[in-house]
């Protein structure tokens, strides 16, 4: 099913779509060497061989991880050879580029330098640290993104109606909830997903009326993957989310990593489960114990160095911290009614003695005059006003740590 023109190329828009540079050097023929550096199945290998066929210029391929110094300076003989002969071009695609090392790299850099031959090389490592600079600098370097699922299913479809190349003389049925799934949980994979549902293709039997039926049965067993009834931008996502909300709200430590597990099987973006832990840290646990908005963040800060799949491991422990905490929302809801007196009341103006006096000139206007600094006095408190009117906002619970807190400001008020 691998796209034999740039019009069935599906995806990876940002660099072959209308009017991008990629595809302009393809149209015009004015291609250079190239990097096409992003994860599997996302289509690198493909668009190699599509380009290759646009230019129609001969092809060399080689493959990085069973390939040494010979059989590139054998390769590069042979482009000089055509060249020489027939005035062409070769394209030399290299696949899994990264593997090779830097002595071999510095072989190809004299004829990628001189324009024979154009190489096209693959690889899933970022090549500004996997290649060389030298290399790096004479490329066009193209990332390439996992496919959407959208794009998935299209190359599914695909696959089932072409009667040459793919599985249309199976006379197959395939539900459209078999192929979501299939298309949400091979990671953005094209040939993963391929290689799945002809593996579901082929080990169905067909039913009565001669056709085979793919349900989410057989693509979950195709695949090794369940499905889960979840969806981003539908209830079950929302559902979910507000479930594992209340349930760290709750102090359910065991509910909390269920649905956390429910939401990373499904592919949820960490990002917004992480953001979440925060916001409950803050709103839900709150003074109660302070540590918990430390460990939020920085199980945000993980999760965003170490990635997916290990980012899990800090995401639980978040979680389980978060959920285990004492609870207060005294502070959530200090801000709320602030907020709502800011917007609803009389702005009230900021005491002369609390006015910034840093500036020349602001003694002569009164600014700063009589205020009390706060460590000059013993305890390292003074009473002073702070506000033009009496305003209580925040009111610690005897949860946790804002029991101290509620007995610090206790002392205060005795001292006044």
């Amino acid at each position: 099913m691998r796209p034999r023109t740039l019009e069935e190329f599906i995806g990876q828009e940002h660099l072959v779509g209308p009017g991008q540079l990629l595809r302009r050097a393809i149209e015009a023929d004015r291609l250079t060497s190239v990097i096409l550096y992003g994860p599997p199945g996302c289509g690198k290998t493909a668009l190699a061989h599509v380009i290759a066929a646009r230019t129609r210029a001969p092809v060399e391929q080689l493959n990085a991880t069973a390939s040494g110094v010979a059989e590139v300076r054998e390769a590069l003989a042979r482009t000089k050879e055509r060249a020489r002969l027939d005035g062409k071009r070769t394209v030399l695609f290299i696949d899994e580029i990264h593997r090779f090392n830097k002595a071999q790299q510095d072989v190809l850099m004299p004829d990628v330098e001189s324009g024979n031959p154009i190489l096209i090389g693959s690889t899933t490592f970022n090549p500004f640290f996997a290649l060389t600079p030298a290399l790096v600098s004479r490329s066009l370097v193209c990332e390439f993104r996992p496919l959407r699922k959208d794009d998935i299913l299209e190359i599914l479809r695909r696959a089932l109606a072409d009667r040459e190349r793919g599985l249309g003389a199976a006379r197959i049925a395939a539900d459209d909830a078999a192929l979501a799934h299939l298309a949400a949980v091979c990671d953005g994979d094209a040939r993963r997903a391929l290689n799945a549902l002809e593996l579901a293709a082929l080990t169905t039997a067909p039913g009565a009326d001669g056709r085979i039926h793919l349900t989410v049965a057989e693509i979950e067993a195709s695949i090794q993957k369940k499905a889960v009834v979840y969806d981003r931008d539908e209830d079950a996502h929302y559902d979910t989310i507000s479930a594992f909300i209340k349930s760290m709200r709750g102090s359910d430590p065991d509910a909390a990593l269920y649905w956390l597990a429910k939401m990373l099987y499904a592919g949820e973006d960490p990002r917004f489960i992480i953001r979440r832990i925060v916001i409950c840290a803050a709103e839900d646990v709150g003074n109660a114990d302070p540590q918990a908005l430390v460990v939020a963040t920085a199980a945000l800060h993980a999760v965003e160095f170490v990635g997916m799949p290990e980012g899990r491991i800090p995401l639980a422990q978040a979680a389980v911290y978060v959920a285990c905490a004492p609870k207060s929302n005294a502070a959530y809801l200090g801000i709320e009614q602030a907020m709502k007196d800011v917007e609803s009341g009389r702005t009230l103006e900021v005491p002369k003695h609390l006015q910034d006096a840093s500036y020349k000139g602001a003694k002569t206007l009164g600014r700063g005059t009589g205020y009390k600094y706060a460590h000059d006095y013993p305890g390292h408190h003074v009473e002073q006003d702070y506000i033009p009117e009496k305003r209580v906002y925040y009111q610690p619970t005897e949860q946790g740590f804002e029991k101290t807190i509620t007995a610090w400001l206790a002392q205060l008020k005795r001292k006044k």
